[in-house]
Parts: structure tokens; sequence; C-alpha cells
């Protein structure tokens, strides 16, 4: 193979200097991340204020002071909490963080998941089960993250380039315009009506999170949401299967 008939040019050493270059660490001064027995009740009662949002004259000229302004914009009026958990995982995605980040991330979904699940929304919290992928504190908190990690980020991939064909996401295909061809990696045809890889990806994830009550939460909800979405690829599978077996019952 040449660069000319790689996907990525440069393949992998190309891969992981892009992959590396994303997780620099952020530049700290004085300001902190809170310590890891910090007071979780006074967070979730406190309110982020607009304040959050503009630098201010003591502020710092940190990499980490201007990142954490940004992510204050998605959560003024939310919860101090749900801010420090957006803030935990923004760290965590680098290379080196301060050494509470983890086990303080994994504190405040054991203590206060219920109030984080209702007080973000879904892409913070897809945010965060990845975040156990590299993370978590026991198997399945790993395996989990690492499932759903991949789960969604193929599943934004796709839904992205379907964006393209000109269909609206609630549509599904009509079954006139399938091309008959090679799929990738020789991979076999999927069954619309008998095969089962749509249910055997989201099935066992959800087997796997119960066996962790730190996880199993916020993995029920997002696998919640993800077969009541209408308008993704598992929606779509579902309403051909659907139309398919209506289609034979009628001959």
């Amino acid at each position: 193979m040449t660069d000319d008939t790689l996907t990525y040019p440069g393949g992998f050493a190309y891969m992981m200097e892009r992959y590396e270059g994303r997780r620099d660490p952020f530049d700290f001064g004085p300001e902190d991340l809170p310590p890891l027995d910090v007071d979780l009740a006074a967070l979730k009662a406190a309110i982020v204020p607009g304040s959050a949002t503009q630098k201010q004259p003591d502020d710092p000229n940190t990499s980490w002071a201007r990142k954490r302004r940004q992510i204050a914009e998605e959560f003024v009026a939310k919860s101090a909490l749900a801010f420090l958990n957006a803030q935990l995982i923004s760290n965590l995605r680098k290379r080196e963080h301060p050494p509470q980040c983890a086990a303080l991330f994994r504190r405040i979904w054991a203590e206060e998941h219920a109030h984080l699940i209702a007080e973000l929304n879904l892409r913070w919290l897809v945010s965060s089960v990845q975040t156990f992928a590299d993370h978590g504190d026991t198997a399945a908190q790993r395996e989990v993250g690492q499932a759903l990690k991949m789960l969604f980020g193929m599943m934004k991939l796709y839904e992205f380039e379907r964006s393209f064909s000109g269909l609206p996401p609630q549509k599904e295909h009509s079954f006139g315009k399938r091309v008959k061809t090679r799929l990738p990696l020789d991979m076999e045809a999927f069954s619309l009506i008998h095969g089962g890889l749509d249910i055997n990806l989201i099935a066992p994830v959800w087997d796997m999170a119960k066996r962790d009550t730190v996880i199993a939460p916020l993995a029920e909800h997002l696998l919640a949401e993800l077969i009541a979405e209408p308008g993704g690829v598992f929606r779509r599978l579902a309403q051909m299967r659907a139309k398919r077996t209506r289609q034979k019952a009628d001959k």
C-alpha cells in the first residue's frame, strides 16, 4: 500500500501524530480543580453565573483559564457540579491532568448520577460515558465506556455522512435504490429480516453495564435514549424491517 491508496496518507504514523496533538495538557496557573473531598452538595446547589464566561481582572493567562471560560458558556444557570463534570472530562482527555481528576470524576458519578443525568444534555452525557473508557475504576466501567465510545463515535460519523443524502434523519431508504456491492473488508451483507447485528451491538453493553452500580444509570439512560431516537440508523432499520415483513406477508 502507498499513500495514494490509504484513507489517511502517512498511515498509523500520521494518525498517531494527529491523535496525540489533540491531547496536549492544559497549563495551569494558581487556579486548580477542586480536591477529591470537595463538598458535592454545595456544588449541586450552586448555579454557574454569567460572569464565569468572562475574563476577570485577576484571571491567569493560561490555556486552562481560557478553556474553563469556554466551557462555562454551556453551563450558565446550570449547577456548578454539572460544570465541574465537564471540566474534569476536558482534562481527562489530555495526556496529563491534575492528579485528582479521575477519582473525582468517578466519585461524582457514584454519588450524584441522578442530578447529573437530569442536568446534562445528551452531548455531555455521551462525553461522560466515553470518559469511563480510559478512566473507569472497574473492568465493567472501562468496557462499557469503550463500547459506547465506539458505538456513538461511529454513529456520529455515519449520521453526518448520511445528512448529505438529502433524506431527513427519520426517512428510511427505499428498497429499489439499493446497490448490491461489496461491503468494506469483505463483510457479509446484513439480513434485514433475520439479522441481529443491531440488537447484538446494544444488548451486551447493557448486560455488562448492569454489573456496575456506578455506570449502570448513565448507560441505561443513554441506551434508552438511543432506542427511542426517531432519526437514527437503528430506527430506520427497524422501519425497513417492518416494511419488508409486511411486504412478504402480503405476498
